[in-house]
């Protein structure tokens, strides 16, 4: 069926001048390896809304970057009649987004705009009041809650009974009941397919992977409780939905057939080795196929996962996996509910190394518990560990995570939502701990990166890694040139 009320989605610029600002990121900002994410919330909701058929434009003002004016110069280009503007947000450029949005709402008065993300997700009623010129906020996951709105403003229907919305009505903020979560993920279009026929794929860099790349999720929702994580808490719910194995695979097969110089393949779920019976099954489709000979793959993998899976993906042509470790102190792994013993972690890693699967370690400080002899913990069990790869930051508390009532309880969180990044983008730490200053847990990870990076074996094996695979030797120069002046200031 055709419809004609227009729906434009845009990722908004924000600090364009200092670099490509990743929104996605689960922690946003201007990255120091360069990395930018895919914007895949909006790609899957645009992707369902052009399948259902509506005329939609997209505009992911980062990926050039573009300014302000320039992004508005795009959308005048093909702005008109557009029923609904899709806006995009996050924590560190919240006021600059609804800025932007506001701005768009004066342009085009006789367009709805719909606020989305993790922070509006989690804060409607702040959020919303904000700007009166903002018409909607989305909660949680929003690929029909903008199908929905989009429906109804295109067969006159009251758009205001759309689920999952929080909207303002006679001075008063109203919240609908939720949308329910997706389950049938089958239904939703290959994000690959939306980035082909829409975006140029080689404005995007993950820096633990082979460029260039393509993301995509083959689930959503994370069963695990860490009380830090983001996406699981204010966007995508604990239930892991999933897309078929035969879904999951044939979108390999359009990577391969339509991407013919992508090399890789970044599985962003939060936890895609939860059910091992559906990645052997992967594993034997991609195999069975051919598929891993042409694109290898990563994903996010927790610590509990076997050495026989491993082996089975790394047959199947995974390269690197990726745990999030967090801490060398038990105490703290399980104040922040991480579900994960060092002992598991250990395991993990020997079980990797034999299996031949790289590892990107995740490595945070700031949580509860923490002090200066756990932070040293940490980075001795990274040190004792020995992953390819590994990044440290500090504790991040975004709205809507039991992390962030905890700092906010506390009073540990100084200063407000613009002070998540630096004036150039880049991640600041906003906590201060009664026996640890933010200063002190920045200096840590500066000094962390520089110990393990620095340290003559780990030099050796990275010249190593790239005598056997070239493309590797790429990815790190590529990324390195991006860190290489944070390394090396004092």
């Amino acid at each position: 069926m055709q419809r004609t009320a227009k729906v434009y989605f845009i990722n908004p610029p924000f600090k364009s001048e200092y670099g490509k600002f990743s929104r996605e990121n689960r922690s946003p900002a201007v990255t120091r390896s360069s990395t930018l994410y895919y914007p895949l919330w909006l790609i899957y909701a645009a992707a369902l809304c052009e399948q259902e058929g509506f005329p939609i434009c997209f505009l992911d003002a980062p990926a050039k970057p573009m300014s302000h004016r320039e992004a508005f110069d795009v959308i005048a280009a093909n702005g008109k009649d557009t029923a609904l503007f899709v806006v995009s947000t996050s924590t560190p450029s919240i006021y600059n987004d609804v800025e932007f949005a506001a701005s768009l709402k004066k342009s085009y008065p006789d367009s709805k705009v719909l606020l989305v993300g993790t922070h509006p997700s989690a804060l409607p009623h702040e959020t919303l009041r904000l700007n009166e010129a903002i018409d909607f906020v989305a909660r949680k996951e929003f690929d029909d809650i903008v199908l929905e709105l989009a429906i109804a403003l295109d067969e006159g229907k009251d758009p205001y009974q759309v689920k999952g919305i929080t909207y303002r009505k006679d001075g008063e903020i109203i919240s609908n009941p939720d949308m329910p979560y997706i389950t049938d993920l089958d239904r939703i279009p290959y994000a690959a397919k939306f980035i082909h026929e829409h975006l140029n794929h080689k404005d995007y860099f993950f820096a633990a992977a082979s460029y260039p790349e393509i993301q995509i999720f083959t689930g959503r929702g994370c069963m695990a409780r860490c009380n830090f994580c983001v996406y699981p808490q204010t966007m995508h719910g604990h239930a892991y939905r999933l897309r078929s194995p035969e879904n999951v695979v044939g979108e390999f097969e359009y990577i391969a057939e339509h991407f013919p110089d992508v090399k890789e393949v970044v599985i962003e779920d939060d936890t895609f080795t939860a059910r091992k019976e559906r990645v052997l099954e992967i594993c034997r489709l991609l195999k069975e196929k051919g598929l891993h000979k042409r694109l290898k793959w990563l994903c996010n993998a927790r610590v509990n996962l076997d050495y026989d899976t491993m082996k089975a993906m790394k047959e199947a042509g995974c390269r690197l996996i990726i745990p999030g470790i967090e801490s060398g102190s038990q105490e703290i792994l399980n104040n922040i509910k991480k579900g994960t013993t060092i002992a598991q972690i250990e395991t993990y890693m020997k079980s990797a190394k034999k299996a031949g699967l790289l590892v990107h370690a995740c490595y945070m400080v700031g949580n509860r518990g923490e002090t200066k002899e756990t932070m040293e913990q940490t980075f001795q069990l990274a040190r004792r560990l020995g992953s390819d790869t590994a990044q440290f930051y500090p504790l991040l508390p975004f709205p809507g995570t039991e992390a962030y009532a905890w700092a906010k309880s506390n009073n540990y969180i100084r200063g407000g939502y613009a002070d998540y990044v630096k004036e150039d983008g880049t991640i600041n730490c906003v906590l201060e701990l009664p026996n640890i200053s933010s200063q002190e847990m920045v200096e840590f990870c500066d000094r962390a990166r520089k110990r393990y990076y620095f340290r003559p074996g780990y030099i050796m094996h990275r010249l190593w890694m790239g005598l056997r695979d070239p493309d590797d030797l790429k990815r790190s120069l590529k990324a390195f040139g991006s860190i290489k002046h944070y390394l090396f200031q004092k």
